[in-house]
């Protein structure tokens, strides 16, 4: 069983179709992507999958359980989705620039937390040891991704690449089974993408999860992904292995356009 399946996923808005009829998996432990020219439908396809848009017809089923679907009552919210185990970084970077780098991470064990107002106010000291165990975790997560040096920085202030890595690092902290990478090379030079197909590959194996991607970088996508779907006008148009999908027509002409000749 794959440990994410959408089947026959459709979104609309009005009289816009952005996505048809959609088939995609990703299996435990696998590093996925999903591409397309833009306008495709990526980005929608991952506000399906995170609950911040309700599928028009389909179901998207995460480890079993069904968390979106036709059928709005049994979508699931945002935040219990993460609490299922999926975590996802942004296109355009969504960091708290005011906070530490330190800080932004801790901000990620928010959704694995025993603390509400009745465990703030009645068992202070619990919540204080998980507190101080979660900065540890925090720590390790910066270590691993080798920004232990600037824990204390204000996150507004690094480089844009390093801010990526720092979102991503957010996203580790919620413990996450699936984590959902949107456009995670841009902005970031040729060392920095190299730099982060390793880091891609590290956190897959370090963390024993699975990771679907969007991006446009295709050296980068060719080189990191076992598994590639690519949609054009929000329709899977091909699905396979890096060498499959390069010598796919469909895709070629989505890319490059259809010749005259």
């Amino acid at each position: 069983m794959a440990l994410l399946e959408l089947k026959n996923v459709t979104k609309r808005f009005g009289g816009l179709t952005a996505v048809e009829a959609l088939d995609l998996d990703v299996q435990e432990h696998q590093i996925a992507a999903l591409i397309g020219p833009n306008g495709a439908g990526k980005t929608t396809v991952f506000n399906m999958i995170t609950g911040a848009y309700h599928v028009t017809e389909g179901r998207v089923t995460f480890n079993g359980t069904v968390i979106n679907d036709e059928k709005s009552y049994n979508a699931m919210k945002p935040h219990k989705i993460v609490e299922l185990g999926i975590a996802r970084t942004f296109q355009n970077i969504r960091l708290f620039k005011k906070m530490s780098v330190l800080d932004n991470v801790m901000t990620g064990f928010h959704s694995v937390s025993k603390a509400g107002m009745f465990n703030i106010i009645f068992k202070p000291s619990e919540m204080k040891r998980e507190e101080d165990e979660n900065r540890v975790k925090a720590m390790k997560i910066l270590e691993f991704l080798k920004l232990q040096d600037i824990a204390n920085s204000q996150a507004g202030g690094i480089p844009y690449g390093t801010q990526r890595l720092l979102e991503i690092g957010r996203a580790l902290a919620t413990r996450p089974k699936l984590l959902l990478l949107d456009e995670p090379a841009a902005g970031m030079n040729s060392s920095e993408k190299k730099a982060l197909v390793k880091t891609i590959r590290s956190i897959r194996d370090e963390y024993n999860l699975a990771v679907l991607l969007v991006e446009h970088d295709m050296e980068l996508v060719m080189d990191i992904s076992e598994d590639i779907t690519v949609v054009n006008f929000g329709r899977r148009i091909a699905h396979g292995t890096a060498s499959e999908v390069q010598a796919n027509e469909d895709v070629i002409e989505a890319y490059l356009g259809r010749s005259d000749d």
